[in-house]
């Protein structure tokens, strides 16, 4: 990562994440933080918002491979498409909001490896392009399946809907990043 987040800056983007729901199940669907909570939070990077369930379960998981507008009006519009558009669930509901852990990852630039044992489970997310087909998994996915390399390249080319071996062939771009990754204490 270029930067790093100070822990009141992971607070902020937390409880905008929480606000920002929050509003829309209130039917007030315009909320965002209109001034800028630190010079750091206007940079451009990718972005993930994942809610769980109380058992841990995925509740929703909407991101931004690449930066495509600055990380806190990002945060605002993915924790919004996490809770109420990923094409997986349901809408959350106003009864679920309370139970819900809200998770933050922030994504360094992707980078083309060749080799796949430049592969650090547990440290780096993987993007598997082929064709017109692409998966991605954060690096926080292989670690809580405790996956090996192997495993998480597997796993990241069936998320493509490609061959589980399609990592293996030349025509396949893997791309790794990591990411800072921080959540609710709840």
């Amino acid at each position: 990562m270029d930067f790093l987040l100070s822990s009141e800056e992971e607070q902020f983007l937390l409880k905008l994440a929480r606000a920002s729901i929050t509003a829309a199940l209130n039917g007030d669907e315009k909320y965002r933080e209109k001034t800028f909570y630190s010079a750091t939070l206007q940079v451009w990077c990718g972005a993930f918002v994942t809610l769980h369930n109380p058992e841990h379960e995925l509740r929703g998981c909407i991101g931004y491979v690449e930066g495509i507008m600055p990380l806190q009006p990002a945060i605002h519009q993915l924790a919004l498409a996490a809770a109420f558009e990923d094409p997986r669930f349901d809408p959350l509901t106003a009864e679920e909001l309370d139970a819900i852990k809200i998770e933050i990852s922030v994504l360094s630039p992707l980078s083309v490896i060749h080799d796949p044992q430049e592969i650090e489970v547990g440290r780096h997310g993987l993007l598997i392009r082929r064709g017109g087909q692409s998966g991605l998994l954060l690096p926080q996915v292989a670690a809580e399946y405790q996956w090996d390399r192997q495993t998480f390249l597997r796993q990241t080319c069936r998320k493509a809907r490609l061959p589980m071996d399609a990592w293996q062939e030349s025509t396949t771009q893997i791309q790794v990043f990591s990411a800072i990754i921080f959540s609710e204490n709840r």
